[in-house]
């Protein structure tokens, strides 16, 4: 078979050489590309190809039904919206993510943005070197908050699991009833969830249902001088309103690490603007430890499909 690597999954020559080498030993072809947004040149490095890795790079319908022989497209990422799942339904081809590879990066990467945003560390750093003081920056502590967890799977529960053992209390909202209860998260309704939070972290992946979630009626419920938190997916969240309660003073700061664009962000965003925020450019997933987890995973994935057992299935 022939593999098409479109994107770079952020490993060392070693560690590729390690997950690619049961492959090319067994005959099958493994060709590597430089990410790519042109769909003419995303057609010609994939037409002839028996499967594709990708990370989040988009994959379009037009792409997808232009490949003639694909029949795999492996996603070296947890998120999926940025693949054309329909069109991959409508060719029967079967579509596999990374879930799992992320769980303890972004978790820690949240509750570091907390951390940071309660203790005022931005502005302290600036303060010390400019030679100044503390004066009017003194922070407070995560132990003893109530963090409200929206998306409870696996990297939700981690974010929860640790928020706990800073002694937190926490809440999430359950989307599958039958979901099994974790001792360390109380779940009630969404609405409540924002009135009692004095931190929100969202972690639920982007669907018609979750698209613009947080809007300007969520964040009026939440409690004055609340702290946002967003690794999961920018659209999840209204911008516009978000960059309004922060810069009026509704909301006491925000965390983001995704946008409604992927970085790199116009100097102009709205969010770029905005009074206690910590930016970064969606990196919540990027430790060296998550992409060598991610390879293993996206390989893993790869040889179940050659042997007609498919893991982490999409469609």
């Amino acid at each position: 078979m022939k593999i098409a690597v479109l994107e770079s999954l952020g490993i060392n020559e070693n560690k590729w050489k390690e997950c690619t080498a049961p492959f090319l030993e067994q005959g099958h072809q493994i060709v590597s590309y430089e990410r790519e947004t042109s769909e003419e040149i995303l057609i010609e490095h994939a037409k002839d190809a028996d499967a594709v890795i990708i990370a989040n790079m988009p994959l379009s319908g037009n792409v997808i039904r232009n490949c003639e022989k694909l029949k795999f497209i492996d996603i070296a990422f947890t998120g999926v919206d940025h693949v054309d799942l329909q069109a991959a339904k409508e060719k029967g081809i079967a579509v596999s993510n990374a879930s799992g590879y992320s769980n303890e990066a972004v978790a820690e990467l949240t509750v570091s943005m907390m951390l940071a945003l309660l203790r005022n560390l931005k502005a302290v750093e600036e303060r010390c070197r400019e030679g100044k003081t503390k004066d009017g920056l003194i922070g407070r502590e995560l132990k003893g908050k109530t963090v409200g967890v929206i998306g409870t799977g696996k990297i939700g529960t981690r974010t929860a699991q640790i928020c706990s053992a800073f002694g937190c209390k926490v809440l999430g909202t359950r989307k599958n009833p039958g979901k099994e209860k974790e001792e360390f998260i109380t779940y009630v309704p969404l609405d409540e969830l924002l009135e009692k939070s004095d931190i929100v972290t969202l972690h639920c992946p982007l669907t018609e249902e979750t698209r613009g979630l947080i809007n300007r009626e969520k964040i009026r419920l939440m409690k004055p001088g609340a702290i946002l938190i967003n690794a999961a997916r920018g659209p999840v969240v209204e911008e516009e309103a978000l960059a309004e309660a922060l810069n009026e003073g509704k909301l006491g700061g925000a965390g983001i690490d995704v946008f409604d664009l992927e970085p790199p962000l116009p100097k102009d965003h709205c969010l770029l603007q905005c009074k206690n925020t910590i930016v970064t450019p969606h990196v919540a997933f990027a430790t060296e430890e998550s992409m060598e987890l991610r390879a293993e995973i996206v390989f893993q994935n790869l040889a179940s499909w050659m042997e007609g057992r498919q893991e982490n299935i999409i469609c």
